[in-house]
């Protein structure tokens, strides 16, 4: 296996943006860790991604998708009959529009507890990032997660988690906070959104606070919730906010809160209605957060970096984002 700095774990998939009138489809590789795995080679950072794909020629087409980008594919899973796929219309937003999800006996929903040698897989990486996506499929992948985390620790790894959450993703008959909380519990960076820790950890939410409808408004409830996730969860030190809103199909405000042992830090704000593909953002904001962790800048510089990472993808076409570095530091 290639030495690298960062390995991502979770489902590869196929997106799908039918324009049916036209018998017509685009096609982009995805999945969130993909996405995160895929900026950070775009930036330079020495990454690894960790899925299971069927043994079939569609697979090494992807496979090599990725390797064409800069990531390392040589800790992938092999078995199975099928890659993951879901439906989208180009430009749409994940948690709002009518995505489609055909996941079910996916070879990476189908990996089994206790047949996988996780930590040799790991190597001497010095980070590991998963999401909320993958405990979400069902109880196995939940008790994957879980092995893997221990793994992960057990070597000393960075853990970092993205706490996405998909509605209809949860169909096994368990709450995302019935699941969550013993997994982040391993760890050391968490990053997500107010609603979304509030669904997936059962934070506090002032919502009542939260009708004044402002940024200070906002933040000040960040702040708050960002100290209870590192008073319940010892381990983690660092959590990242986002705030996304949108008026119109190609209009976004954006801006993002970080808190390291209770000091915060606030990226700039962004308003754009120029949008062109929302889809992967959120994953560009957590590889700013690993990249600019790892070259060791202080709060505010990864912050800032982060949230220019993900407003820099709103204007690129497909999952993954192709911006350099450079030109997001021009955007701080």
């Amino acid at each position: 296996m290639k030495p690298v700095k960062v390995i991502t774990f979770g489902e590869i998939l196929l997106r799908l943006s039918p324009e049916l009138a036209q018998n017509t489809a685009a096609i982009y590789v995805g999945g969130a860790e993909a996405n995160v795995a895929a900026a950070l080679a775009q930036w330079g950072t020495p990454v690894a991604y960790i899925s299971k794909v069927p043994e079939n020629g569609l697979s090494k087409d992807v496979l090599q998708q990725l390797s064409t980008r800069g990531i390392y594919t040589d800790r992938m899973l092999w078995g199975g009959d099928r890659i993951g796929i879901y439906y989208l219309a180009q430009g749409s937003d994940l948690k709002h529009a009518e995505v489609v999800y055909d996941r079910k006996y996916s070879s990476f929903s189908q990996i089994e507890p206790g047949t996988v040698n996780w930590e040799a897989l790991l190597g001497d990486a010095e980070w590991f990032h998963w999401s909320a996506i993958t405990p979400a499929l069902n109880p196995d992948a939940a008790a994957v997660c879980r092995e893997i985390l221990e793994a992960a620790t057990r070597k000393g790894m960075t853990i970092s988690t993205d706490l996405n959450y998909r509605s209809k993703l949860w169909q096994y008959g368990k709450r995302p906070a019935a699941v969550m909380p013993e997994l982040v519990q391993y760890c050391d960076v968490v990053m997500g959104n107010i609603w979304a820790a509030n669904n997936m950890l059962d934070t506090s939410l002032d919502t009542a606070a939260l009708e004044a409808d402002t940024k200070v408004a906002y933040l000040k409830e960040a702040e708050r919730v960002a100290a209870e996730i590192t008073e319940r969860y010892t381990r983690c030190k660092r959590v990242a906010f986002t705030f996304r809103f949108s008026k119109a199909a190609t209009h976004n405000q954006y801006y993002a809160f970080y808190y390291n042992a209770g000091q915060v830090s606030i990226s700039r704000e962004y308003d754009t209605n120029e949008v062109v593909d929302r889809v992967g953002s959120g994953d560009c904001f957590m590889a700013g957060l690993i990249h600019a962790q790892l070259h060791e800048l202080d709060d505010q510089q990864i912050i800032s970096f982060a949230a220019a990472a993900a407003y820099s993808k709103f204007f690129v076409k497909g999952d993954f984002n192709t911006t350099s570095a450079d030109d997001i530091l021009k955007l701080i």
